[in-house]
């Protein structure tokens, strides 16, 4: 197997985008990485587009990668059209490196766009909350006392609108009461999380939320789905992110200087957590440490799937950031933020950076090339030489139904 090169990336900014469909925001990003990479439209050899929830949202199925993405001047490329729930951009990038890697092409694309918001936000609950064993969630949801349908909007006793929830937050809700019991986090762990991620992101042009908050802000916010607060809870959002890979020989051709190598790309699938664990993010974690020829305390920057707080912490602990049950000592230490041995989401994660579930693979690599160019501005990790992101799609049971880690070098 040979090698494969990201040689440019491009995102929209995260947030609400509610004059821009799909489209506009899946084109923005792609020709922001064909840019940056150096080439031509023309010159891209295959597509892999990665979208989660059009379907549900506004009726595209089947043929979405070409639909979205038919204003640009590819040449009756192939395009490969990928759903993986939130780890849909992440696939799409996996399977671009891979057949680069295998030599069955020399220079893609990878493209992550959603549109989450909708008129109709239960509709936008709806398609998150689906990406569950449906049997399985109305079955666990009725036995804690949690069936009740997709929560649509509710009123508060001001009688202002408020943003209900998936069904996604209370199956969080029940892990993150789970990981307190067996490692002795507090609610406030999760909000320190929470509180580092919003700095961060206040630091990113391209994040949907970028105010800064304090613990106690995290803590006070409303109660979504004890113990998660609504800041501990990643936004609806739409956005788009992109990749260019392409081979080391086509990059010397073309002369694209500006190299980050994949060195280690790997997709697993989770078949359920009991409450005994689920090993789907660490299997891949390992696979990929093995590949690249590094462990753990090699890496110098991390970008993870905090969709909600307490994710965050079970991550670190599954990608051997520390030891079982250490994640509420690693946040409390402060290592995972700017500054710290190895920072975290410093792109603001899932959280503050947003969640537009089909893009998030991708931007989280946008991230991660930007800080190994050097290029993240007052963001900017010193130093950084390799980097990891794990992204996470989907429920089956408790634990993931797809994982997927990169780790890129320079």
């Amino acid at each position: 197997m040979g090698e494969a090169i990201i040689a440019g990336v491009g995102m929209t900014t995260f947030g609400k985008h509610s004059d821009s469909k799909v489209r506009a925001l899946a084109k923005e990003a792609a020709q922001a990485a064909i840019k940056d990479a150096g080439v031509e439209d023309s010159q891209i050899q295959a597509l892999f587009f990665g979208n989660a929830a059009a379907g549900m949202l506004v009726g595209q199925e089947m043929i979405r990668g070409q639909v979205f993405l038919q204003d640009l001047g590819f040449k009756n490329i192939p395009v490969y059209n990928l759903e993986n729930a939130c780890a849909s951009a992440s696939t799409a990038l996996h399977l671009a490196c891979m057949s680069v890697a295998a030599g069955q092409y020399d220079l893609v694309i990878a493209v992550g766009a959603e549109k989450l918001t909708h008129e109709d936000k239960s509709m936008s609950f709806r398609a998150i909350g689906s990406a569950v064993d449906m049997e399985w969630a109305k079955e666990m949801m009725k036995m804690m006392g949690m069936d009740k349908p997709e929560k649509k909007e509710e009123k508060s006793s001001s009688g202002e609108k408020k943003e209900g929830h998936s069904r996604f937050m209370d199956i969080y809700a029940i892990a993150a009461q789970a990981y307190m019991h067996a490692s002795g986090a507090t609610a406030r762990d999760f909000a320190m999380v929470a509180e580092k991620n919003r700095f961060h992101a206040s630091l990113n042009p391209y994040a949907q939320f970028r105010d800064i908050v304090t613990v106690d802000d995290v803590l006070e916010s409303r109660l979504i789905s004890k113990p998660l607060t609504l800041l501990m809870c990643s936004p609806i959002g739409d956005g788009a992110a992109s990749a260019v890979v392409c081979s080391p020989e086509k990059a010397r051709q073309l002369g694209i200087n500006k190299q980050v190598f994949v060195a280690g790309s790997e997709l697993r699938s989770g078949m359920g957590w009991d409450g005994s664990g689920d090993d789907t993010v660490e299997q891949a974690s390992q696979a990929a440490y093995e590949k690249a020829g590094i462990g753990p305390s090699d890496l110098n920057i991390v970008e993870l799937h905090d969709a909600a707080a307490p994710a965050e912490l079970i991550v670190y602990e599954e990608l051997g950031l520390c030891e079982k049950g250490g994640g509420p000592e690693l946040i409390r230490s402060g290592a995972t933020r700017l500054g710290g041995r190895v920072p975290v989401n410093t792109s603001g994660g899932l959280l503050s950076k947003g969640h537009p579930i089909g893009a998030t693979g991708l931007a989280q690599i946008v991230e991660l090339v930007w800080q190994l160019r050097g290029e993240a501005g007052e963001r900017q990790v010193e130093g950084a030489k390799i980097a990891l992101s794990e992204n996470a799609g989907g429920f089956i049971g408790l634990g993931p139904a797809a994982g997927c880690i990169h780790i890129l070098k320079v």
